[in-house]
């Protein structure tokens, strides 16, 4: 699975409408409206990385009322459950 972090920008009176439009494309996960550099933050998640290019470019890049976006590629998932999991390997054998 490929995880990309995409930081919207959209125009201020769509930010409801835009999310809720990327929100419907398949490959998106979630999408926050957040508060910092970015108006909305969408977790994609596909199979290949050539979907990537389906997803973010050609259809979440086009949605009316989208200004500009960054998208970040993840490397590797750290979460609380992720680590808890790694520590107790081997631990009751």
């Amino acid at each position: 699975m490929i995880t990309a972090i995409v930081l919207i920008n959209a125009e201020v009176n769509r930010i409801p409408e835009v999310a809720a439009t990327i929100a419907e494309i398949d490959g998106v996960s979630e999408v926050y409206s957040v508060a910092g550099d970015a108006d909305l933050i969408a977790m994609v998640r596909v199979d290949e990385h050539e979907r990537l290019n389906d997803v973010i470019a050609d259809r979440l890049n086009k949605v009316a009322g989208v200004t500009g976006t960054a998208t970040h590629i993840a490397f590797r998932t750290y979460s609380k459950h992720d680590l808890a999991a790694a520590f107790d390997l081997g631990v009751g054998d």
